[in-house]
């Protein structure tokens, strides 16, 4: 009887770490399709009240990239390249893009590889080299790096800090930023090893410490997907000149009300 006892408990162990293991090698295959989700659809029937020419940037392994770009005036004004985070579309981003018609500036936004009707499949060398090639594109209309301002948008967080290491850009502007991915995905999956199994990981409390250049960092905190600790974490550990927007009541997607409005206008003003 104690031996059929001891046996049931071996099997339950075995089988439950079986399962375990199994859930692992599930995570490991299938985490990007975890982790970037071009199909989600979180604002529909949004309408354009800027105007934006659709343009095609060609990536350096030979994709083409769907953007939008905005030129009010090229010489004047400085430009804003857009990263979006990992879900949706470019018109998920239309009820903020349409507020930079008000401000003295112009805009590229562009679709990562796997979104927006782009081939290819994103990960975090592709949406760097996405980000590159975005750069490049606007360099050959005249500009600078002088002239950029890098804008993250949650995922958009780890490729804007990556590029920002250069610290030729005018400005870096990270909303909702995640201190790591692998810390972000613990917060989430808190009892498996993401520290072991994440690809990619987007690293952005080890870089934002190489940036010299103004940082405005937005971040609410009720944010249910990246914790506020992190934008705060982020701000406190980046370098001068450094400004913050932090709210008690936006959620991930933060509400691009007049207080926010006015510290980003505030922000690119200060850069021209």
């Amino acid at each position: 009887m104690k031996l059929k006892r001891r046996n049931f408990y071996l099997e339950f162990i075995i089988g439950i770490i079986a399962i375990y293991l199994s859930v692992l090698i599930l995570l490991f295959i299938f985490q990007r399709n975890l982790m970037y989700l071009p199909l989600e659809n979180n604002y529909s029937g949004d309408k354009l009240k800027v105007e934006v020419e659709k343009v095609n940037i060609a990536t350096s392994d030979n994709l083409n990239l769907l953007g939008w770009f905005h030129k009010k005036d090229l010489n004047k004004f400085k430009t804003i390249i857009y990263f979006h985070g990992n879900a949706g579309t470019l018109e998920n981003r239309i009820h903020k893009l349409n507020h930079f018609k008000d401000m003295d500036v112009n805009f590229l936004i562009i679709a990562w590889r796997g979104f927006s009707g782009n081939k290819g499949k994103p990960s975090e060398k592709g949406l760097y080299i996405d980000a590159n090639s975005a750069i490049k594109w606007l360099k050959k209309l005249g500009l600078n790096e002088r002239d950029i301002i890098l804008y993250g948008e949650s995922l958009g967080t780890g490729v804007a800090t990556e590029i920002a290491q250069s610290n030729n850009y005018a400005g870096l502007v990270l909303e909702t930023p995640f201190t790591s991915m692998i810390q972000a995905a613990k917060n989430f999956y808190p009892y498996i090893p993401v520290s072991l199994l994440l690809k990619d990981k987007y690293d952005n409390q080890k870089k934002i410490k190489n940036i010299n250049i103004p940082v405005l960092v937005m971040h609410g905190e009720v944010d249910q997907i990246v914790p506020f600790w992190m934008g705060e974490k982020i701000y406190e550990i980046a370098n001068q000149p450094k400004y913050s927007h932090f709210t008690k009541y936006d959620d991930h997607m933060m509400e691009y009300d007049e207080k926010l409005l006015f510290a980003l206008k505030t922000f690119i003003k200060s850069l021209n």
